[in-house]
């Protein structure tokens, strides 16, 4: 066993968020040592690979889930407005990253791609209009279109239409400024330029051990996928983005925070076609209504996917369980993952979701016929020979004690930090990636206090929008919007 000198900082992952909180360091206190722990030969293999996401600049643009009916019928936009604030620190640090040569063209990672809703049914068409008009004055949504015409709607996306029965009550919005983010690009990028800048990437290295020291430091024991040998690290501060695996990592360290806290696993898959002649017609995500008891992240939507520069369509996601916390682990995952602390809030939300454990065993066992009945439900004049089935990442929701149902299954993320700062990490999945920046400026704030103050106006050069509203100011929302758009070539 090799024990390797002390850093600075530890990061235990090798996806965007990880990248994300490493560039935003490498920013501020260039002088610390960081150090990345990949358990796979290559990064952003797991949640953050293009194929293992939909790829959605989620801004709450298109994402019904954002914007729920209450029972009264009433709509309202403050969980869309919050997320959407959120996108725009992304999309400005994107854009800072950009001018700075720390990215490559824009063009390489996010292109614009317009963010449709689409649905059918007189009950649903009233809940979209609701939607539109309580949207339709907020800063961050303006441009967003809507129409009950087919007319109207084929010519923002033909697919949609193209034989679709008269009669059917329809209804879509549109708003041109949508992006398609390649969050694997990203993360490439943002690490080829932090190895320059002397960030150390480990790859083959699965952290087996954490274990906090007595002078509050942590001790990493590692080992080597190739080789299978063994080394240890002592950090002064770690973070464990390692997406699926961050649970069991959080659970090794020990701390008090992590205490009632599960993980839900669930997979998904794609319906995907690369045919030239369909997807030139189709350039946009379009994003429907959930099904009943199907998880937020099941919403069906049919994407315009930009990967390598090569563009095709995906439709999904078709949620399913497995045990699997990540797309390359065990199966054993879930069972190991219990623990007399969290055991009450897993049996709790499992009593409390019998239709979606139903829904997810659904999922698992549906045809592709199924399958393809439901992209038909988008596009009518699909062919089964043009689709073929790709299987996406696993998601790990959060479960979480509730003093009220005894646990709640939580759809969103959440960081786990230690009292003393020492260690977070970061569990859940949407909106995830999209906000990878903010969730790593909330980091800091909450690990390094004594440091951030210090940091903000470096931040605020790189993130002008941070610690106000855009949507308070009509015209500073604008101007960013403008601004963001310009450097990283997207619609305004």
């Amino acid at each position: 066993m090799n024990l390797q000198p002390k850093v600075d900082v530890a990061l235990i992952g090798g996806g965007i968020m990880s990248a994300t909180l490493a560039t935003l360091l490498a920013e501020l206190q260039p002088d610390w040592t960081i150090e990345v722990y990949e358990r796979l030969g290559e990064l952003a293999q797991e949640s953050s690979n293009p194929w293992n996401n939909a790829g959605t600049g989620h801004a709450a643009l298109c994402e019904l889930n954002y914007m729920p009916q209450a029972p009264d019928g009433s709509v309202t936009a403050e969980k869309a407005v919050a997320i959407n604030e959120q996108f725009q620190i992304s999309r400005q640090l994107w854009a800072h990253l950009v001018q700075t040569g720390v990215l490559p063209e824009p063009e390489k990672f996010i292109n614009s791609t317009p963010h449709m809703t689409f649905v059918h049914g007189a009950a649903n068409v009233d809940y979209l209009r609701k939607r539109f008009d309580v949207l339709a004055d907020q800063p961050l949504f303006a441009g967003m279109e809507y129409s009950e015409d087919p007319a109207v709607i084929g010519s923002w996306t033909p697919l949609i239409t193209k034989k679709r029965a008269p009669k059917q009550k329809i209804a879509a919005t549109r708003i041109a400024s949508g992006t398609d983010v390649d969050f694997g690009a990203v993360t490439r990028y943002l690490f080829d330029s932090l190895t320059e800048r002397g960030v150390k990437v480990h790859l083959n290295q699965q952290v087996t051990s954490l274990k906090q020291e007595d002078d509050g430091t942590w001790k990493l024991k590692l080992l080597s996928l190739v080789g299978r040998y063994t080394n240890t690290v002592e950090a002064r501060f770690v973070f464990v983005g390692a997406g699926g695996g961050a649970l069991a990592l959080l659970q090794k360290s020990g701390i008090p925070e992590i205490e009632g806290f599960g993980g839900f696993p669930i997979s998904g898959q794609f319906l995907r076609t690369t045919n030239p002649a369909i997807v030139a017609q189709h350039q946009a995500k379009v994003y429907g209504k959930a099904a009943v008891g199907a998880p937020p992240m099941s919403v069906p939507h049919l994407d315009t996917r930009v990967v390598d520069g090569e563009s095709s369509l995906l439709f999904g996601p078709f949620a399913g369980f497995s045990p699997k916390f990540l797309k390359r682990s065990t199966w054993f995952d879930l069972p190991f993952s219990v623990r007399p602390h969290n055991l009450v809030p897993m049996l709790a939300v499992a009593k409390n979701n019998v239709s979606l454990m139903k829904y997810l065993v659904g999922e698992v066992f549906a045809s592709r016929k199924a399958k393809l009945e439901a992209l038909r439900e988008f596009m009518p004049t699909a062919q089964a020979k043009d689709w073929e089935l790709i299987t996406a990442g696993q998601r790990v929701q959060v479960m979480k004690k509730d003093p009220k149902a005894g646990g709640v299954l939580q759809f969103g993320t959440e960081v786990i930090t230690s009292a003393d700062g020492s260690i977070a990490g970061l569990l859940g999945a949407s909106p995830g990636a999209s906000t990878a920046a903010p969730i790593m400026v909330d980091l800091l704030k909450r690990c390094f206090p004594g440091e951030y103050s210090r940091w903000e106006p470096r931040l605020r050069e790189m993130i002008p929008s941070l610690g106000t509203k855009l949507s308070d100011d009509p015209a500073a929302a604008a101007a960013s919007l403008a601004d963001t758009a310009a450097t990283l070539h997207l619609t305004a």
